[in-house]
Order: structure tokens, then C-alpha cells, then sequence
């Protein structure tokens, strides 16, 4: 009988492991940035480096719109990350500015302070705030993303973004610089509800090189994310 109990607790203790390692996503890093501020680059290059993470990090680069009547129109900037980015500024209460980095929707700093940026990493990491498995397939055309079940409600948030681009800056406080910059976002938009049971969705490619999904919570926090390993069928 002894024995039986200690294989049953055993099977158990190793079904809730696997449970928990199915639930293990990305951290999502959010860059809020412009290719028309001049204390963006170190940032960019911070997150160019974590973009090379891709088991741990989600890393992308929202380009905003303010920066753009300024001498020098950034060629991926995007309303939606503008808009992103004032969400979060009314949540934290310090507004919009240039470079912000936001953790799992969590936490917002300066987006060139590695020391802050990495603790917030590493607590996300820790945290490990799943609210489901997340699967995500590109093919033919489309997406094919799979949420398991779980607690909780989220908005499903497609996103595409490049994985790369060399720009060579003509005006502007960057003016005769050229800067590299890694997982540009290109689109991000919602395409459902999750709510806790099981739920396939499917939709079109969205713009850009690569692809990916976010389960964001009510309160805009991030509770799940998953990257498609490529795309076919653009």
C-alpha cells in the first residue's frame, strides 16, 4: 500500500510538472520608440539584442507617430502603437516619452536602463503568469492559433512584425546615423475573446516578416504569448 501511495503521488507531482512547463511562454518586451529621438538608440540596441532570444523574450519594437513632425518622419510608425503606448501611460500615470519599455504589461521604464529592464525580466520569468497554453501555426495564407483551457478572460492579439531593417537617418536629432532595428512591429490587432475554455481561432497573415500572439487580461496585463516559428503561403 505504501509503495502504491508513492507511485500515485509520484505520477502526480510529474503530471503537475508537465502542466506547468505547457503553460512556460515568452516575456513580452515592448519597445516604444522612433527613429526621430535621439536617446532611442541605446535602447534599440538593447532591444535588438534580447530579439535574440527566442525562447525566452518576445521582443518588439512599437515605432510612435509623435516624434514624426519633429525633422524626420520614421518610416514604421504606426498610430496603433501611439495609441498603445497612451493606454499604458494612463495606467502607470507618467504619460508617453521616448524609450519606454513595458514588461508583460506589468511595469513601464526607461527603455535604456538595462539594470530596471532586467529585473522586471527576471521577475516576469519568476511570476511565470500563464493563464493558458498558447499554440500558434502559420501557413497558407493564415493563422491557426489554439488556447487552452485555464482561468481567467483575455483579448487575443495577433501580431506581425520584421525581423529586421537598416535605415539611414536624413534629418532629424539622428541625422547621418544609420540604425539597425530588430522585430519592428508592423500590425497589431485584436481577433477574439478567450475565456477560459478551449477556443481555436483562425485568421489572415497579418503584415510583416514573422508572426505572433497575446493574451492580454482586462487590467492590459500580459497573461499568455506564443511566436509562430515562420510563415508560408504569404
Amino acid at each position: 500500500m505504501r509503495l502504491l501511495y508513492s507511485l500515485l503521488i509520484g505520477g502526480l507531482a510529474a503530471f503537475s510538472s508537465g502542466m506547468a512547463q505547457a503553460a512556460e511562454r515568452p516575456v513580452v518586451v515592448e519597445l516604444f520608440t522612433s527613429q526621430g529621438c535621439s536617446s532611442c538608440p541605446p535602447a534599440n540596441a538593447f532591444l535588438n539584442e534580447l530579439s535574440k532570444q527566442p525562447s525566452d523574450v518576445l521582443a518588439l519594437a512599437f515605432h510612435v507617430t509623435y516624434w514624426d513632425y519633429l525633422g524626420w518622419k520614421d518610416p514604421f510608425s504606426l498610430t496603433l502603437a501611439t495609441d498603445r503606448q497612451a493606454q499604458y501611460g494612463r495606467r502607470f500615470g507618467d504619460g508617453s516619452y521616448t524609450p519606454e519599455i513595458v514588461v508583460d504589461g506589468a511595469a513601464g521604464m526607461v527603455g535604456s536602463d538595462r539594470g530596471e529592464v532586467g529585473k522586471a525580466i527576471a521577475k516576469a520569468r519568476a511570476q511565470n503568469l500563464s493563464a493558458a497554453e498558447v499554440t500558434l501555426v502559420a501557413r497558407d495564407g493564415k493563422v491557426s492559433i489554439d488556447i487552452g483551457a485555464g482561468k481567467g478572460a483575455a483579448r487575443v492579439m495577433l501580431v506581425g512584425f520584421d525581423r529586421e531593417h537598416v535605415t539611414a537617418i536624413g534629418r532629424g536629432e539622428n541625422s547621418g546615423r544609420t540604425m539597425a532595428e530588430a522585430n519592428i512591429v508592423r500590425s497589431f490587432r485584436p481577433i477574439g475573446q478567450w475565456n477560459g475554455a478551449p477556443v481555436h481561432l483562425e485568421a489572415p497573415l497579418p503584415d510583416g516578416e514573422q508572426v505572433a500572439v497575446i493574451l492580454e487580461s482586462s487590467d492590459g496585463r500580459i497573461v499568455g504569448a506564443s511566436r509562430a516559428s515562420g510563415r508560408s503561403g504569404v
